[in-house]
């Protein structure tokens, strides 16, 4: 009698993406990188590299750093490098040369996570909305009355972990805020941000990388 022959076993379609690699190009001032270190440790399922480009001030050093990343990456067709991303963070306060770099970025590939005036709107927006269109050191002062740690003159943080638990709520928020701009016709007017657009892509790679919950 013919034994029944056991299927051939098949390999199961991945179902879960390769963890898709970040490079943050920022300034080196304090806020950005403490905020950018806490994601990385927070969300573990996406690869979170920082290069902080000492005492820069400058958006377009900051976007020049970083088209510099796009052009050294391997680009090989299928792998996994093809879907890493780079992306510059950078302020607009008044800064020369600000929309030049926004250009740049845009022509190499390179995401842009911007804030108007400051990168505290972005970090106010963890706790609150926020619709004044107020200058840097207004900003800034404004932050530290929500997060009394934050000290932005004697270098001192915010708890960016405990900011970062909110995360998702202030995502909502930047979209509600950029609306509004956009209604009054100046869409990235003060206050602004697009740092959302940034945290929201490391945290969609990583649920990929995750993969289906079982």
């Amino acid at each position: 009698m013919a034994r029944h022959q056991a299927p051939l076993l098949r390999r199961r379609p991945a179902d879960r993406e390769p963890k898709r690699r970040f490079t943050i190009v920022c300034e080196g001032k304090n806020t950005e990188p403490a905020y950018f270190m806490a994601l990385k440790v927070t969300v573990r399922d996406a690869l979170v590299d920082l290069v902080v480009v000492p005492a820069a001030g400058v958006p377009m050093t900051i976007a020049q750093r970083s088209a510099e990343l796009v052009r050294r990456a391997p680009g090989r067709v299928d792998s996994f490098e093809e879907k890493d991303e780079v992306w510059a963070v950078f302020d607009r306060d008044e800064h020369p040369n600000f929309d030049e770099a926004v250009r740049l970025c845009e022509a190499k590939s390179v995401g842009v996570a911007r804030s108007n005036p400051c990168f505290e709107i972005w970090l106010i927006l963890h706790e609150t909305d926020f619709h004044r269109p107020d200058g840097r050191h207004a900003v800034m002062a404004h932050l530290q009355s929500l997060c009394p740690e934050y000290d932005a003159a004697k270098g001192k943080r915010p708890d960016c972990l405990r900011l970062i638990a909110r995360i998702e709520d202030a995502e909502r928020r930047t979209e509600r805020q950029l609306a509004a701009r956009a209604d009054e016709g100046s869409p990235y007017g003060p206050p602004s941000t697009t740092v959302f657009k940034l945290t929201r892509a490391i945290r969609h790679a990583a649920t990929l990388a995750r993969g289906p919950s079982r």
